[in-house]
């Protein structure tokens, strides 16, 4: 108390003597003037980080806006290239384009909608077919274009670009291409930015694949680019886009001292093209405008700091605010769908983990604290198509109307969320076991009963939905879902328009799966595999002609394990190459030890079509040291299906390399007769179907005998294969067929045994004469 009343004192002291005023006045200018100079200092610096992040936020957002401007355009053109029509006209799988019809579609239409300068038909290497630039026909100017184009298409087939994830890839003629998980084929897409006739431009490149018959995709489709020039209109329209003005191209970047903000331009190949330029926002300058009252009444009376204080206190505050609801909202939209409105996949796998209870640390034991909770997972069937056929808008419509049906049919008990385009799940606590996911499912599939009227147009819908409960299917949210999509699966398999309960031989089935793959792969590579060799016999006086080879697998714990199951998985797995270079290698080395006789192979479809087959084949032939004379290689129709150029040039060079061509399973196809025509086959091998009932069905024996007889007429030797009981041997013998395979005389003998059986004199003749 003494210290303040002296302190008081001496101010009374320099104010009576008028320089410790003046003094007063000093120290409280040079304070004042100390914080406004810290208080402009902090100002213009907010103001220069404020216009550094919006030229940030510039810059990011014209380069997010150009992968949009590509991916509008690819999409675009994907509605016009995704059509049956365009596959059968311009699509390469069979005959000439119709260029007519190119014309008219690609030229005007596709060039009018996407706003391109040129459109482009190539091949699936890249050659020219069409040209247009606006609905103009101009073929000439795609050869500075072609390196470019033949560069994208060879990276489109890495498969890195699709227009959505692949589930498998089938086998072409000419290679392999990616499909959905319902079987439909993937386009295959690429866009960018090039350098091109002196200025950049964009680029875009698409396979055109079918939307409906999915079988026309028989061989890599021809493909359509678009060129679109980095001109004044598209300028516009991309400063239009992001509200930004004065857009402009540059080949080289703007001064550092200018007042234009500017974004790199990459090419497609991720080489600099130039840069786009533009007036930015001046956020720093319109707050330092609004500010300077405030400073300069501040400066002029110690009131305005404080009111200037207050007015600070109180922007931050709402800022604060503002940012909190900002944020809220930007929490609700990160666990919720944009569209529709109901929690994601993020927010429903929160909620099933509330309702679960699941302990983020250390497991709960089983049966405490354990939570019942019914799980479906359903989505529609072909609902691609319905978006395709009538339209993106009327599929909108339509998933809010199954979601308004969905939530008046279940109470708010019920949580319900979307996981994808058109798949939900919907959480029921509180309830779970058979009964109730009858119930669930029952009403679930009642909601698609009646159409529903989308745009004046009826559209019938259905649904496929698989439920697992807790706890008897899962403790955990991911293995609750995970086994309520296996059901879904199922119920798929079993014809859509269905809903399944989830059981635990469903799990069992696919584990097998995976299980046997793993094993099949482990047996290939430690050759756990055997080979065994069934005689064919000559007719005419039983003595052996020839050797079948067959695979066989016995697994040391499952046991005989037949081909018919391990080849499927082999073939889903994408081991039938590398399993048909074990088979070829293993008889190639066996043959050695049976003298001459001459041996019969099958060849997989997807192990003729693998690229490395004739080389590998020549490898092998090199390593074993064997004669392509003796062996016969069996090819089924499958591979024959388009009589296409590679089939062909394939065929002709196994002949050349002195192996002989027999047609497998002759009968079961769909033109055998066409086949026998095209391709030069050495042996007929009539499919066993056709042996098994020629005892009691005349009309089989009558088609054996055309067989046989068209066999002679085109120079082919026919073998019966399946015979097992004497009057199949001589209603065999006689329609006039050289030669049977069959238990009948012999089942698979092992190389062990064929070398024991050649060694006798049952044996009269070991080659077939052609």
């Amino acid at each position: 108390m003494g210290f303040a009343n002296r302190l008081a004192e001496r101010f009374r002291g320099w104010i009576r003597a008028g320089a410790g005023l003046k003094r007063l006045v000093l120290v409280t200018f040079v304070a004042l003037l100390s914080f406004s100079v810290m208080l402009a200092g902090g100002f213009f610096q907010a103001t220069r980080a404020a216009d550094d992040a919006t030229r940030a936020n510039e810059r990011q957002l014209v380069s997010n806006h150009l992968g949009i401007v590509v991916h509008a355009m690819l999409a675009t053109e994907a509605v016009q290239l995704t059509w049956d029509e365009a596959v059968r006209s311009v699509g390469g799988q069979a005959g000439s384009p119709d260029l007519k019809w190119a014309d008219t579609n690609l030229g005007q239409f596709l060039a009018h909608v996407a706003k391109t300068d040129a459109i482009y038909l190539v091949t699936p290497r890249g050659d020219l077919l069409r040209g247009w630039q606006g609905d103009r026909q101009a073929d000439a100017s795609y050869a500075p274009l072609a390196p470019a184009v033949r560069r994208i298409i060879a990276n489109l087939s890495l498969n890195r670009s699709l227009n959505e994830p692949a589930r498998e890839f089938r086998p072409l003629q000419d290679g392999t291409w990616p499909y959905a998980a319902a079987g439909r084929p993937l386009t295959r897409w690429a866009g960018g930015f090039i350098w091109y006739e002196g200025r950049p431009a964009l680029i875009t490149v698409i396979s055109i694949i079918p939307d409906v018959n999915y079988g026309l995709l028989r061989r890599t489709p021809n493909h359509v680019v678009s060129l679109r020039f980095v001109d004044a209109g598209m300028l516009e329209e991309i400063g239009g886009a992001v509200l930004l003005g004065d857009v402009r191209f540059t080949p080289m970047q703007p001064d550092a001292s200018s007042d234009r903000n500017s974004s790199e331009l990459r090419g497609i190949d991720g080489r600099p093209l130039g840069w786009l330029s533009w007036r930015p926002h001046a956020v720093g300058s319109q707050v330092l405008r609004r500010t300077a009252p405030l400073l300069g009444a501040y400066l002029l009376f110690f009131v305005g700091v404080l009111v200037v204080g207050t007015l600070m206190i109180r922007q931050a505050l709402r800022v604060a605010r503002e940012m909190a609801a900002r944020e809220a909202q930007a929490h609700h939209h990160a666990l919720h769908d944009p569209m529709l409105g109901l929690p994601n996949r993020a927010h429903v796998m929160q909620r099933l983990r509330a309702l679960l209870q699941e302990d983020t640390g250390t497991p709960a034991r089983p049966g405490e604290g354990e939570q019942e909770v019914l799980l479906a997972y359903f989505d529609l069937d072909h609902f691609k198509a319905i978006n395709e056929s009538i339209g993106h808008h009327v599929g909108d419509d339509l998933l809010a109307q199954i979601v308004a049906r969905v939530r008046e049919r279940f109470g708010p008990n019920y949580v319900l969320g979307r996981l994808a385009s058109d798949e939900f799940v919907l959480l029921r606590p509180g309830e779970s076991g058979r009964e109730a996911a009858d119930r669930l499912g029952e009403e679930l599939m009642a909601i698609f009963a009646d159409p529903f009227i989308v745009f004046g147009h009826s559209v019938p819908v259905s649904a496929s939905c698989g439920i697992s409960w807790a706890p008897d299917h899962g403790r955990d949210a991911k293995g609750l879902l995970r086994n309520a999509d296996i059901a879904l699966f199922h119920a798929k398999q079993r014809g859509r328009g269905r809903y399944r309960r989830f059981t635990h031989d469903m799990d069992a089935t696919i584990r097998w799966r995976m299980d046997l793959e793993i094993e099949l792969r482990r047996a290939i590579a430690l050759d756990q595999l055997t080979m065994v060799y069934q005689p064919i016999v000559n007719v005419a006086d039983g003595s052996i002609a020839s050797f079948e080879a067959l695979l066989r697998w016995n697994h040391r714990e499952r046991g005989d394990i037949g081909p018919g199951i391990f080849v499927p998985v082999a073939e889903q797995a994408g081991l039938m190459p590398l399993l048909g270079d074990w088979v070829l290698r293993r008889v190639f080395a066996d043959s050695h030890d049976f003298g001459s006789a001459e041996i019969s192979v099958n060849l997989s479809p997807l192990q003729l079509v693998a690229r490395d087959f004739l080389p590998g084949l020549r490898a092998m032939i090199a390593d074993e040291r064997v004669d392509p004379a003796r062996f016969t290689f069996e090819i089924t129709e499958g591979v024959l299906l388009d009589r296409s150029e590679q089939v062909m040039e394939l065929i002709t060079d196994l002949q050349d390399m002195g192996f002989r061509l027999a047609l497998d399973d002759f009968g079961t196809g769909y033109s055998s007769l066409a086949y026998l025509r095209s391709f030069p086959f050495d042996r007929i091998k009539i499919d066993r179907s056709f042996v098994q009932g020629i005892e009691t069905d005349i009309d089989a024996q009558s088609i054996l005998r055309a067989i046989v007889a068209l066999g002679r007429t085109l120079r082919m030797k026919v073998v019966a294969e399946g015979v097992e009981t004497l009057l199949q041997q001589q209603l065999v013998h006689a329609a006039g067929c050289q030669l049977i395979q069959g238990h009948l005389y012999w089942r698979a003998l092992t190389p062990e045994q064929v070398v024991a059986l050649l060694a006798t004199d049952r044996v009269q003749d070991l080659r077939i004469a052609v």
